[in-house]
């Protein structure tokens, strides 16, 4: 029996439960396929959903995630997923896949995009271009509590140690810290010379994913000094926004031991990995930072098609284009950033 695929309709209560029995199955299936990721975008931004669903008779063999962003920056592209780390196709088999890819490059013509963005962990479909620039980072956690200070590496187990025991840094895990760590991240985008999400999108998740989400803030002396927003899927914590007080945050060790106690709230709940997230490879801070916790680099399998007279875009902060712009955003002040961010991050997908 041939392969059909449809677009899903959001509306449609029995599509959508079709849909989420379908992700919840499949063993590749991420956080960023789940209907509350794409219902949580929807709640903040323009952006359109193209959600494809493919059938063979009854049974679901495939679902495909995309949305339609039109960036000031880059033009009219589809992203799957926009602001997550993976996305792309899932399906049972090669007829599945190619139906899916058929419909793709059958939208892609007709939105007449400069480019598709697949964000898969494993490359899903040949004749795409391979898009090398990310890495993940990916570890299992130990069973118990007390062991999750000796999965450290040396260097790393006695940094977080120095934290706790010398600066008396204190956790909280708590959703009404989100505002707070919004701050907390917006004060260090500004730092980076990055553009800020909106606090309307934190509030979004964790509104969408009430019981896969977690906020934590380390404090000292009753001080903020740095924040953390993390999701929970199946049995893994993935940590994804976090800010900190730059001073007292390098004077504390605060980042240390921000992702120590989400391992360790991570064991109590009976979770098993730890996905520290995408990192760029030539962002050398942030990727040495990951492989000293004890992480190594797993390269993603990230894809993108690009029609005839599209062009690869590059919205990264390694762009030599915007280094002129980063150099004067880290001069403006908060109160111009955060608005300014959040109006620009309708145009960069993550």
């Amino acid at each position: 029996m041939a392969v059909k695929v449809d677009r899903l309709d959001f509306s449609d209560s029995i599509q959508r439960a079709a849909w989420s029995e379908y992700v919840a199955a499949h063993p590749q299936a991420t956080l960023h396929h789940e209907l509350a990721w794409a219902d949580a975008i929807g709640d903040v931004y323009a952006h359109q959903p193209f959600y494809y669903i493919a059938r063979r008779g009854r049974d679901v063999v495939g679902v495909l995630p995309l949305f339609e962003i039109r960036s000031l920056l880059a033009g009219r592209m589809l992203v799957s997923v926009p602001y997550g780390v993976y996305g792309g196709p899932l399906f049972e088999d090669e007829e599945a896949g190619e139906a899916l890819r058929q419909a793709m490059l059958t939208l892609a013509a007709e939105r007449r995009v400069r480019c598709v963005d697949i964000r898969s962990a494993e490359a899903k479909w040949p004749g795409l271009t391979n898009i090398d620039r990310y890495a993940a980072f990916h570890k299992a956690l130990p069973e118990k509590v007390d062991e999750v200070l000796g999965s450290y590496p040396r260097k790393s187990r006695a940094e977080v140690r120095h934290a706790r025991d010398q600066h008396h840094l204190d956790v909280r895990f708590d959703s009404s810290q989100l505002p707070l760590i919004w701050k907390l991240y917006s004060q260090s985008m500004r730092r980076l010379g990055s553009p800020n999400f909106p606090r309307k999108l934190f509030a979004a998740f964790v509104q969408r994913f009430p019981q896969q989400q977690l906020c934590s803030v380390i404090y000292r002396a009753g001080q903020p000094v740095a924040g953390l927003l993390s999701f929970i899927f199946r049995d893994t914590v993935l940590p994804f926004y976090s800010g900190c007080d730059e001073v007292p945050a390098a004077q504390t060790g605060a980042n240390n031991y921000l992702y120590f106690t989400l391992m360790e709230e991570a064991v109590r709940r009976g979770l098993r990995r730890f996905d520290f997230g995408r990192t760029r490879i030539d962002n050398a801070g942030s990727f040495h930072f990951k492989k000293n916790q004890g992480f190594e680099p797993t390269p993603l399998g990230y894809q993108m098609y690009i029609p005839a007279g599209g062009e690869l875009p590059n919205l990264t902060p390694s762009n030599r284009k915007f280094h002129f712009a980063q150099a004067i955003w880290k001069k403006l002040p908060l109160s111009l950033t955060r608005p300014l961010g959040s109006w620009l991050s309708a145009s960069i997908p993550g």
